[in-house]
């Protein structure tokens, strides 16, 4: 049994479909070649590492990321610590100080547009090159298409933020979620016969979809059931506020859950955020609105 690893490395931010595609190639590779697999990944956004004013929107959190990455099958799930001391290292001395003398990496694949190192200066060539000085047998994997798409973080983010939650979820493979803790909120929601939890996002660099109401799943306190209902992203202008909320309404639930965990996830944008006539309006169309997300969760379960 030869001990070099097969091995890829990115950020891998919402271990999606395109991401998977790769890791199944680095699976298999293994596999054949009677080596072991392995993901290597950073616990921090690197351009937060240069750029301390910089703010990613982020798909998953560190631990999010591991937990999917982990569900993958690979043998082994490496999360390096990026600090401005790795971020110095050249791609050369990354491959030989962590990938081939710390990591034991045999064979490396690549994404297509995965570049690593100082000011991520070099490509795919250099990569190739090193490789062959240090013994390590460097290879580019294909991009991931889906429906036309090509599928990446970046894409992934662009569907969230102009609130097409299915299009993300497509790409992802699952549905985008945010967790948070529920807080007090305005208890306006309670009064139309909607009261709504006040989620206060765990991490404030995940991204928060675009404005609007949304058909969502809810998981209470890490739960493994799921209940139905929606979310409205926005200041409630029909009540002239200003600061943007996250309020979830759970269908057919009147539990207190202050200051419990609450994780969110986004099946279908049901429409734009607007500011209405009046309370009766607004009640009215989240009368609509419940009905047709309930339709939707119809749909899911066939």
């Amino acid at each position: 049994m030869n001990s070099n690893y097969v091995a890829t490395i990115g950020f891998f931010d919402g271990v999606h479909r395109g991401h998977r595609y790769l890791i199944s190639n680095v699976i298999d590779t293994a596999k054949r070649e009677g080596r072991q697999s392995m993901v290597i990944t950073f616990d921090s956004h690197p351009r937060l590492v240069l750029h301390k004013e910089y703010r990613p929107k982020l798909l998953t959190t560190a631990e999010e990321k591991r937990r999917r990455l982990e569900a993958t099958g690979i043998d082994r799930c490496v999360m390096l610590h990026f600090d401005g001391q790795m971020a110095a290292l050249s791609a050369h001395d990354f491959m030989r100080d962590v990938l081939r003398d710390s990591l034991n990496v045999g064979k490396l694949i690549i994404g297509y547009d995965n570049r690593f190192g100082h000011d991520r200066a070099e490509g795919f060539d250099d990569y190739v090159r090193y490789g062959r000085e240090l013994g390590i047998d460097v290879v580019q994997a294909d991009a991931f298409r889906l429906n036309g798409v090509q599928v990446s973080s970046s894409v992934i983010r662009s569907f969230l933020s102009a609130g097409e939650a299915d299009m993300a979820a497509m790409c992802l493979g699952y549905h985008y979620t945010l967790a948070g803790t529920v807080t007090q909120g305005y208890h306006e929601g309670r009064k139309l016969g909607f009261p709504t939890a006040n989620i206060r996002p765990s991490d404030e660099l995940k991204l928060v979809p675009e404005r609007g109401v949304y058909a969502v799943k809810v998981r209470l306190d890490s739960s493994p059931i799921q209940l139905d209902g929606m979310m409205n992203i926005g200041t409630r202008p029909t009540f002239d506020g200003t600061e943007t909320s996250l309020e979830a309404n759970i269908f057919d639930f009147d539990g207190d859950i202050y200051g419990h965990d609450m994780e969110v996830a986004f099946y279908h944008r049901l429409r734009e955020e607007r500011k209405f006539a009046s309370v009766n309006k607004l009640a009215e169309q989240l009368r609509h609105d419940r009905e047709e997300a309930m339709r939707i969760f119809e749909k899911v379960k066939k």
